[in-house]
């Protein structure tokens, strides 16, 4: 009798894990870059079991120079995505309804970073100079920047000349450029790693400039948010995330790890990663996951400021909703 209970009980065992394997929801994520720290919070949220705690299975995909978020989930190859604000507005006005249902980053890590010896000290020493600018939608806080320091980005010397950017930092470490775009956890510490130091560099944070957007948001399409099955799903997700994202801000060490043990190419180094995390947890900090309307509102009023060639033509409306936050936060 005792064995055949013992059966009964491991037999009922496999059937519940087989159950909860089939009843998992899937959620396929595409990232806006590669797998980095960028990402702390989605990979420890798999790594944790969040998100199968919340009945989910999700596909964490990375991103890369050739791959733009908005362009997969319009092709229907991924159910939410990562990307900037500016870039979601902009493919919004163009036809493709992005929704912002979660902002894990409260702060900007953007900024220009420069030659000292370039003759840069203050914006007003950009004209005439060349400076570094990523595209693929990361363009946009740069143009409108440059829109309200009244600087054309044709080139002569009442503008600066713009200098298509790979994702790296080779044109400042060939002086190439007097300034490249730099990110906080990342290529700035790039820039360190290939021996400037940072006594012979001039930073300007986006967000000290007062144009600094909003970045690394969640975005869904509208039609889907149509959906309660669809929307309760996005609801563990957030859920699930943005508890990755604390552990990850507490837990940095531990989070580089989880990032590096899923990178799959390589590349990355747990210097690097363990730098990155640091970094990015000074920018999740403050954040629970829902979009502060104040943050909204900058970054679409600095949008709008584009004199004759805006990011944004009109105010959106419907890019954003608190509906998913609101239910994952309760």
């Amino acid at each position: 009798m005792k064995l055949r209970f013992a059966s009964l009980l491991l037999a009922s065992a496999f059937s519940l894990s087989a159950f909860q394997a089939v009843a998992a929801e899937k959620v396929v994520l595409q990232l806006k870059w590669v797998t980095q720290a960028q990402f702390a919070g989605y990979y420890v949220a798999k790594d944790k079991g969040f998100y199968e705690e919340e009945g989910l299975d999700v596909e964490i995909k990375p991103g890369g120079p050739d791959i733009a978020p908005p362009q997969v989930i319009a092709g229907g190859g991924a159910d939410v995505v990562v990307d900037w604000m500016p870039s979601a507005l902009a493919t919004r006005e163009k036809g493709v309804a992005l929704v912002n249902i979660a902002q894990p980053f409260k702060s900007s890590g953007m900024m220009l970073t420069c030659l000292k010896e370039s003759g840069v000290a203050t914006p007003d020493d950009f004209k005439g100079k060349t400076l570094g600018v990523w595209f693929f939608g990361n363009e946009y806080p740069f143009l409108s920047w440059m829109s309200q320091l009244g600087l054309k980005t044709e080139g002569g010397p009442d503008g600066v000349t713009v200098l298509k950017q790979g994702f790296n930092v080779d044109p400042l470490i060939q002086k190439q450029a007097a300034c490249i775009s730099t990110m906080t956890y990342n290529e700035y510490g790039q820039v360190l790693d290939a021996g400037i130091k940072p006594e012979d560099l001039v930073t300007f944070k986006y967000e000290d400039q007062g144009v600094a957007t909003l970045e690394d948001g969640l975005y869904v399409l509208e039609d889907k948010l149509k959906d309660q099955a669809f929307k309760d799903k996005m609801v563990k997700f957030v859920r699930a995330s943005m508890k990755g994202w604390k552990y990850a801000e507490t837990n940095p060490d531990e989070a580089a790890g989880i990032v590096l043990e899923n990178d799959s190419t390589g590349a990355q180094t747990e210097a690097h990663q363990k730098f990155m995390m640091s970094e990015v947890a000074k920018l999740t900090a403050g954040s629970n996951g829902a979009l502060d309307e104040a943050d909204y509102k900058r970054t679409v009023e600095s949008l709008l400021k584009g004199g004759s060639d805006p990011v944004i033509t009109k105010e959106p409306t419907g890019a954003f909703t608190h509906e998913i936050t609101d239910a994952a936060l309760k």
